[in-house]
């Protein structure tokens, strides 16, 4: 269990309560591997299709290859997200959807925790220097700037913590274009820049929907530190850099520009019509809306950019 006195978390493990698999995988955080891995595979074929006419043959002959891509990328993402959790302990206690893992109850100790974390995150380091050296190279600066900059640092110091943090989540697509081509084409930059982009709106939207969280946990998000008005902005902002960020694709065809053109249209003008919403609730409201649309605009991406390069 876990016993709270004044701001010190004193973690006191029962020895009767063994950590079960869930909880190694609660502190994966599949949901982020997951996302991660599927930007990784576009990447994947992206390169792949500059390579070849018949992409889906290259994928099935470079098997072996796209596995430890994806089992490595996997793995440096749950370590990273294993050291986080060790990071964040004496927060993760103070928010309702984080006091309940496994880092913060006890269930495990946060010395096994750091071994774990170190221990997957240097295995996957290892299968991604199998593929070559620069998949490697990106992954390990994925990891520095989501445990190093983001967890570290910036979490707790600055209201730019999502911005800088997307960095992390923007190298993903790099990892699997380096995979197949370490010389990277501009494409593999052109995806790290719309991944890079996309993710402010979403963790804003997302943010003003935990804001009462964030601010027990002491947490400077951008609403906590300046309301909902500048926020809603930022995140209007940011989906109008989006929108023509996105197209710089427009060489994948007229399909992948007028789905792109469509999806980023109406989500810039989801945003200018929370501008116009003043009530608490409301807006709180519209955030959600705001999160959940963007992760359908990631999921329509991501299959639109695969489809048009197979």
């Amino acid at each position: 269990m876990a016993k709270v006195n004044g701001e010190t978390l004193d973690i006191m493990i029962e020895q009767t309560d063994q950590p079960t698999f869930k909880d190694y995988v609660t502190l994966a955080k599949m949901g982020i591997v997951r996302a991660n891995l599927i930007t990784v595979f576009a990447g994947y074929v992206i390169a792949a299709s500059y390579l070849t006419d018949d992409v889906l043959l290259y994928l099935w002959q470079t098997k072996l290859t796209l596995l430890w891509t994806l089992l490595g990328s996997g793995l440096v993402i749950a370590g990273s997200c294993y050291l986080n959790n060790y990071i964040d302990r004496d927060i993760d206690y103070k928010m309702e959807r984080t006091m309940g893992r496994p880092s913060v109850t006890g269930k495990m100790d946060g010395q096994r925790i750091l071994a774990l974390g170190l221990g997957i995150l240097a295995t996957g380091t290892v299968l991604l220097l199998i593929v070559n050296h620069v998949a490697a190279v990106f992954g390990l600066i994925g990891s520095f700037v989501y445990v190093v900059i983001y967890t570290m640092w910036l979490k707790r110091t600055h209201t730019i913590n999502t911005v800088v943090g997307g960095i992390s989540g923007a190298v993903p697509p790099i990892i699997g274009f380096a995979a197949v081509t370490p010389t990277l084409h501009i494409d593999a930059w052109i995806l790290f820049l719309i991944m890079f982009v996309w993710q402010p709106p979403h963790f804003l939207a997302l943010a003003m929907r935990r804001t009462e969280e964030y601010r027990v946990a002491g947490i400077p998000m951008l609403p906590v530190v300046n309301g909902f008005a500048i926020t809603k902005r930022q995140i209007v902002w940011w989906i109008a850099v989006l929108l023509p960020s996105s197209l710089l694709l427009a060489h994948y065809g007229i399909i992948y520009v007028l789905v792109m053109a469509v999806l980023g249209g109406y989500w810039l003008y989801m945003g200018l019509q929370g501008l116009k919403i003043k009530e608490e609730q409301a807006e709180i409201k519209w955030a959600s809306k705001m999160f959940f649309f963007s992760l359908f605009y990631f999921t329509a991406w991501i299959v639109t950019v695969v489809l048009v390069s197979l």
